[in-house]
């Protein structure tokens, strides 16, 4: 799996992720991902992840090879109605308490219908390479955000940017990994 260029530029999406009750697990994360190729198949790697969950951290390393650390994760609607996000290291008695980075969102017009998600995950896991289907929709709305990443921080080559798209995707479903097989019929 090799970046996607953009002439000396490769496309990186980061994401705040606030999972509600409802799903399998319910948490929060922060993710940093690139736009790769497969024999020229686009597809997403996640490069950094950081979550609230021991479950989920545990899962995504070793069902699909996703590098998820621990943080503590703040997401939350600020009076005014925006997202307001913030993410640092070290939940864990011993870890180093650091900060990696801050956001506000202002959520602008939503777009009509939903919006379907199909995608494929590609990260290593050991030797291999595991690529992961997700499939999904959610309502899309455009916005405009601001961040501040720590320079010294793992998104420190964030720092300094600006979001060149920012969306927001609102009651999204989503399905990550390949469908339970049905069960077989039987006899009685």
């Amino acid at each position: 799996m090799q970046p996607i260029p953009f002439g000396r530029h490769v496309l990186v999406g980061a994401a705040w992720v606030r999972y509600e009750p409802g799903g399998v697990l319910h948490y929060r994360e922060l993710l940093s991902a690139v736009l790769v190729h497969e024999r020229w198949r686009p597809r997403i790697s996640i490069t950094e992840i950081w979550v609230d969950s021991v479950e989920s951290r545990d899962g995504g390393r070793a069902l699909w090879g996703i590098p998820k650390d621990l943080a503590d994760l703040e997401l939350r609607d600020s009076p005014g109605g925006d997202l307001v996000a913030a993410a640092g290291t070290g939940p864990e008695p011993g870890d180093p308490r650091a900060p990696i980075g801050s956001a506000s969102v202002r959520r602008g017009p939503r777009l009509p219908g939903r919006w379907p998600t199909p995608l494929s995950v590609v990260q290593a896991l050991g030797d291999k390479v595991v690529r992961t289907p997700v499939r999904g929709s959610a309502g899309l709305r455009l916005g405009t955000a601001t961040w501040r990443m720590e320079a010294g921080g793992p998104l420190g080559y964030l720092a300094g940017r600006r979001p060149l798209l920012t969306l927001t995707l609102t009651d999204f479903r989503l399905r990550f990994g390949a469908a339970a097989p049905a069960p077989a019929a039987t006899w009685p």
